[in-house]
C-alpha cells in the first residue's frame, strides 16, 4: 500500500511541530545605486526589495533570520562585505532596522547628493549583491550561531564565501571525513558548515589553479594586485561546484556569494527543494517561492523561471549571468510538501492544487456520509487548509448538483414531479462554517511536551451554537503528522460543539516513511501511521514480521546506500488504507473524553496526490520511494533505532 502523514507547526493546525523548509533571497542590482536614486528616489531600493522577500517568505522561517552584502569598488582598508543575524522574535524586522538605521539617518537631500561610494561607506548593509535566510531549524541548536548565512573569510576578496540555504544532506559525516582526508581542520560538521568548507576548498583550488596558469609565461610581469583581479575576473564557479558537489546525496538550495561581487544560487539533482529566478534590467533576483518574487516586483508568475535541476545561476561581477548544469540529473522529484503545505498558496499553480486535493477527497466524504449532507457542517483547520477546504466542498457541490439533476430528471420523465420537488432539489446548500478562531497573540514557542500540551488548547477559539446535536461536524487538515495534538487537544476541542460525528479530513496521504531532504522527520516510531500499523500487526498476531523486518535491515545495514531497499513497506503492505485510518482514529481519541459519538479518519490517496499534483512527484514520505540512495540507508536506521528503543536522529 502508499499513503501518508504530514506536518506543520504546532499552532498552526492539528499537527505537530516539525521542522522543515528554509527560506532564501537574494538581489543582485544590475545598475549603479545612484540608478534607483534617480529613478525611485531610493539608492536603498535593492535592501527592501530583499527586505519584501524576506517578509513575504516569513512563513518559511520561524527560529532566525540574517543578511549578507557585498559593495562593489570599495577601496582597501574599507570594508566589502558585511553580515548579520539574529535569533530573536521579530528576527527579520530587528534586522532590518538596524540595516537601515545608517540610511533613515541620512537626510533626504543629503542621501540624494552623495555619491555611491560615500553612501556606502556610511550606510553599513548599502551594496550590490545582498542575500538574505529565513531559518527553520532541523536539527541543529537555535542560537544565532546557527543562523545563515554562513561566512568564510579570507584577506583576499574573492576568497571570502558567505553561503545561505535550504537543505539537509544524508551523508554529512562522510562529506566531513572527506575533507579531513584532504588535510583540512573543518570547525563543526553541520551539513551547512561541511558544505561551506567544501566550497570554500574548492574555492581555494580555482585561485591555486588560475595563479599557475598565469604565471610568467602568459601574464609576464603582472604585479600581484593586478594577478589577484584577473584570477577574480576568470574564477569559474560551474567548476567550482562541479568538484564541491562530488558525492553530495541530499536536497537542497543554496545561494551565496564572494567578496568580488560573484554571486550565485544552485538546486540539487532531483529538484527536490525549490528555486527560482527573476531577471530584467535592474535586477536578478532569486527565492524559494515563485510567489514571492511575483509579488515583489509586480509581474505575472510566468514571468519567474525555476533554477533547473543540478544547475547553477552564476551572476559575476562584470554582469554576466549563466544558468548551467554542473552535475549529472537525477529522475525529477520535487519535493511534494511544498504544495501541500509549506509554500504560501497565493503561488496560482499551488492554490490550483489544493483545491484539487479537496475535489479529490469529496467523493469519499459523500461516501462516509452516506449521501446526507443536509445534517453535516464543513469547516477547517489551519488557515494553510482553506485552499483544499474550499476545493472539497465545491466537489461535493458538484456531486450534489449532479445527483440533483438526475433525480429531477427522473421525475420529470415520470410525470410526478412537483413544485415542491424542484425547490428540494434546487435550494440545497452545504453548511460552511468557520468553527475555530486562531489566537494570534499566543505563540506556541515551548518545545517542551508538557508545558506546550497546555498551551495550544488555548490556541483557538471555537464557535457555538452553530453545529447541532445530530450534526457530523467534517474539518479538513493538510496533514497528520504524530496525532499528538489531535489527542491532546483538537478532538476534546471539536467535541464541545456538540456534534453526533467528527471527521478528519486530510488532505496528505499519511506520512509513513522518514524524510531528511529539509523536514526534518527521521524517527520511524514517531508517526501515527506507524503506531498504527505496529499496533495493527499485534491485533492480527502478526509481530513476527517486526523480526523478519528488523533482520533484513540488519543484513543491509553494512551496504553502501545504492544498495540498500525498503524493507519497512511490508509492514505497510498488509493493511488498507481503511483499515490504516481507522485505527489512527481510535489512537487518537482522547481515552478520558466524555463526548461519546465517533471520530472517523479519511486521509488522501497517493493517486489522488499524484493526480491533484501531477508536476511534483516527491512523495518518499508517503510511498518510501526515495530519490537519492541515502534516503533508503535514512530509513533502514530509523527502523532499527526504533527496535532498539534509541530516539536518535537517523542521519
Amino acid at each position: 500500500m502508499q499513503w501518508a502523514t504530514g506536518g506543520h507547526t504546532l499552532g498552526a493546525g492539528m499537527s505537530e511541530r516539525i521542522p522543515h523548509e528554509c527560506g532564501l533571497a537574494l538581489v543582485r542590482l544590475r545598475q549603479p545605486l545612484s540608478y534607483y536614486r534617480q529613478r525611485y528616489g531610493d539608492p536603498a531600493w535593492g535592501l527592501r526589495k530583499l527586505y519584501l522577500l524576506m517578509e513575504k517568505q516569513h512563513n518559511r522561517g520561524q527560529d532566525g533570520a540574517g543578511v549578507a552584502v557585498v559593495k562593489f569598488d570599495m577601496p582597501a582598508g574599507a570594508e566589502y562585505i558585511k553580515r548579520i543575524r539574529s535569533d530573536k522574535h521579530n528576527a527579520i524586522e530587528r534586522i532590518f532596522d538596524t540595516i537601515m538605521s545608517d540610511v533613515n539617518r541620512l537626510s533626504g537631500a543629503r542621501l540624494q547628493t552623495l555619491g555611491d561610494l560615500e553612501l556606502k561607506r556610511r550606510c553599513t548593509f548599502l551594496g550590490e549583491v545582498l542575500i538574505g535566510h529565513l531559518r527553520y531549524g532541523t536539527h541543529s541548536g537555535h542560537s544565532v550561531a546557527n543562523c545563515h548565512p554562513f561566512i568564510r573569510r579570507n584577506n583576499t576578496a574573492s576568497r571570502n564565501l558567505a553561503l545561505a540555504g535550504n537543505f539537509n544532506m544524508t551523508n554529512s559525516s562522510e562529506l566531513f571525513d572527506q575533507l579531513v582526508e584532504w588535510g583540512l581542520n573543518p570547525v563543526g560538521d553541520s551539513d551547512t558548515q561541511v558544505i561551506l568548507e567544501r566550497l570554500g576548498h574548492c574555492l581555494d583550488r580555482e585561485h591555486e589553479q588560475l595563479r599557475s596558469t598565469m604565471g610568467p609565461g602568459s601574464l609576464a610581469g603582472l604585479e600581484d594586485r593586478a594577478l589577484a583581479r584577473e584570477v577574480s575576473l576568470q574564477i569559474d564557479l560551474v567548476r567550482i561546484f562541479r568538484k564541491a558537489s562530488e558525492n553530495w546525496d541530499g536536497g537542497y538550495t543554496l545561494v551565496g556569494l564572494l567578496g568580488n561581487g560573484d554571486a550565485f544560487a544552485c538546486r540539487d539533482p532531483a529538484g527536490i527543494r525549490p528555486g527560482f529566478y527573476y531577471l530584467d534590467d535592474e535586477v536578478v533576483a532569486v527565492a524559494s517561492e515563485r510567489a514571492a518574487l511575483a509579488s515583489v516586483f509586480d509581474v505575472d508568475a510566468d514571468q519567474v523561471e525555476p533554477i533547473g535541476p543540478g544547475s547553477v545561476l552564476v551572476i559575476k561581477r562584470n554582469g554576466s549571468i549563466d544558468h548551467t548544469q554542473f552535475t549529472d540529473l537525477l529522475p525529477e522529484r520535487q519535493c511534494s510538501f511544498e504544495r501541500i503545505y509549506f509554500s504560501r498558496g497565493n503561488d496560482p499553480e499551488i492554490y490550483q492544487e489544493r483545491k484539487a486535493l479537496g475535489r479529490y477527497l469529496a467523493p469519499r466524504v459523500l461516501e462516509a456520509m452516506e449521501g446526507d449532507l443536509g445534517h453535516a457542517v464543513f469547516s477547517y483547520i489551519p488557515n494553510t487548509a482553506d485552499a483544499a477546504y474550499r476545493g472539497l466542498v465545491e466537489g461535493l457541490d458538484r456531486l450534489m448538483e449532479s445527483r440533483r439533476i438526475d433525480e429531477l430528471w427522473s421525475r420529470i420523465e415520470a410525470g410526478s414531479a412537483s413544485r415542491s420537488d424542484v425547490e428540494r432539489l434546487c435550494n440545497g446548500r452545504l453548511r460552511t462554517e468557520r468553527v475555530a478562531h486562531k489566537d494570534q497573540r499566543l505563540r506556541t514557542f515551548i518545545t517542551h511536551d508538557a508545558a506546550r500540551r497546555d498551551l495550544v488548547a488555548h490556541i483557538y477559539d471555537i464557535t457555538q451554537g452553530i453545529v447541532k446535536s445530530d450534526d457530523t461536524l467534517v474539518v479538513v487538515d493538510d496533514s497528520i503528522v504524530r496525532g499528538t495534538t489531535l489527542r491532546e487537544s483538537i478532538i476534546t476541542m471539536l467535541t464541545r460543539l456538540g456534534p453526533k460525528r467528527i471527521i478528519i479530513v486530510s488532505s496528505a496521504p499519511p506520512i509513513m516513511y522518514p524524510d531528511c531532504y529539509g523536514i526534518d522527520m527521521s524517527q520511524l516510531g514517531r508517526f501515527i501511521a506507524f503506531e498504527a500499523a505496529v499496533s495493527l500487526l499485534q491485533e492480527h498476531g502478526k509481530e513476527q514480521l517486526l523480526d523478519e523486518v528488523q533482520d533484513r535491515c540488519e543484513a543491509q545495514a553494512e551496504f553502501p546506500p545504492h544498495r540498500m531497499v525498503n524493507h519497512i513497506g511490508a509492514i505497510y503492505d498488509c493493511f488498507t488504507l481503511e483499515q490504516l485510518s481507522g485505527k489512527i482514529a481510535q489512537l487518537v481519541r482522547p481515552p478520558s473524553l466524555r463526548w461519546s459519538g465517533d471520530v472517523q479518519i479519511i486521509y488522501q490517496t497517493v493517486q489522488g496526490l499524484r493526480s491533484a499534483i501531477p508536476n511534483h512527484r516527491g512523495d518518499w514520505y508517503f510511498t518510501g520511494e526515495y530519490p537519492t540512495p541515502g534516503g533508503y540507508r535514512v530509513l533502514n536506521t530509523s527502523y532499527l533505532n526504533w527496535r532498539a528503543a534509541c530516539d536518535a536522529r537517523a542521519y
